[in-house]
């Protein structure tokens, strides 16, 4: 099931984004990309997901920035010595040949190569943002299963009107077997005179019985009893608070495989027919539940 969300926060002298998303897939695969120098929260992080999330191809990553403010820069000491040695050197000779050097600001030699640095993260400087960034984490995933939650209610809606069509298709199948009995009844009294007629002492009694085995083998009802069987699992899965897109995409296979025995099996249009569509209306289900969880 797809899903989304995305927390923005700052603290510690640090701006960050998280971002959380998943798409469907059969099993549960989650990608986790944090800063390489921070480390200590992809453990929880991934046990948290693991605990809320049961199918689905999930990605989750940090953004982090430092702000540029006082204290995350430093002076490098061998930088800052060897910057006013240069600037010494430059205002003796300048001095040597009778020039004149104006006095050189702070903000001037801090701007000279090498002098500020960078500050580097060290394992004791990201004790307290670690701490901070794992708040965001129950809160993150919360925003996460509420789009999930969202696009569940409008997914249970549309596979609840598929499962009523195929019902509706299923009451319909039984609605024609009486017509198709009748037309079976008549194909087999037709084949039946037309076999007497062109045989030469042919058993009439033998006759009737391999007709009968044939009848017996284009019965229909097991299939009907069956999708009926299908639709009412469907409809409880639907109503289930746990995982149930396993469950549900095994049981399209076996409405799948009681629709294509209700075709073969056929041999009345109207029934026929009905089959075909049964088939549509399961497809368009089978795609659908790849997305349930």
């Amino acid at each position: 099931m797809t899903g989304f969300a995305s927390i923005a926060a700052e603290d510690e002298g640090c701006n960050w984004v998280w971002d959380l998303r998943s798409v469907n897939a059969r099993g549960l695969d989650i990608k986790i990309r944090l800063p390489d120098w921070l480390g200590g929260l992809e453990e929880p992080l991934r046990k948290a997901l693991k605990a809320s999330v049961a199918r689905g191809n999930v990605s989750v990553s940090l953004k982090i920035t430092r702000r540029d403010e006082a204290g995350q820069t430093a002076i490098n000491p061998d930088g800052l010595e060897r910057a006013l040695a240069q600037l010494m050197a430059i205002a003796a000779e300048a001095e040597a040949r009778g020039l004149r050097v104006a006095p050189v600001q702070p903000s001037d030699i801090a701007g000279m190569r090498g002098v500020l640095e960078q500050r580097a993260m060290t394992d004791e400087d990201t004790a307290p943002l670690l701490t901070r960034l794992a708040k965001d984490i129950p809160p993150l995933i919360s925003q996460f299963q509420a789009s999930r939650a969202q696009e569940g209610a409008a997914l249970t809606q549309l596979l609840s009107q598929q499962i009523d069509d195929v019902a509706q298709l299923v009451t319909a199948a039984e609605g024609v077997l009486a017509a198709r009995q009748d037309a079976q009844v008549a194909g087999l009294q037709t084949a039946l005179a037309r076999v007497l007629d062109n045989s030469d002492g042919a058993d009439p009694d033998r006759v009737q019985q391999e007709l009968a085995i044939l009848a017996v083998k284009t019965d229909v009802r097991e299939e009907i009893d069956r999708l009926k069987a299908h639709i009412d699992a469907a409809r409880s899965h639907l109503t289930s608070d746990q995982p149930v897109g396993r469950k549900l995409d095994f049981l399209m296979q076996e409405f799948n495989r009681e629709a294509n025995t209700l075709c073969s099996k056929a041999q009345f249009k109207e029934l026929t027919t009905i089959g075909l569509d049964l088939k549509h209306v399961i497809d368009q289900m089978r795609e659908q539940v790849q997305n349930v969880e």
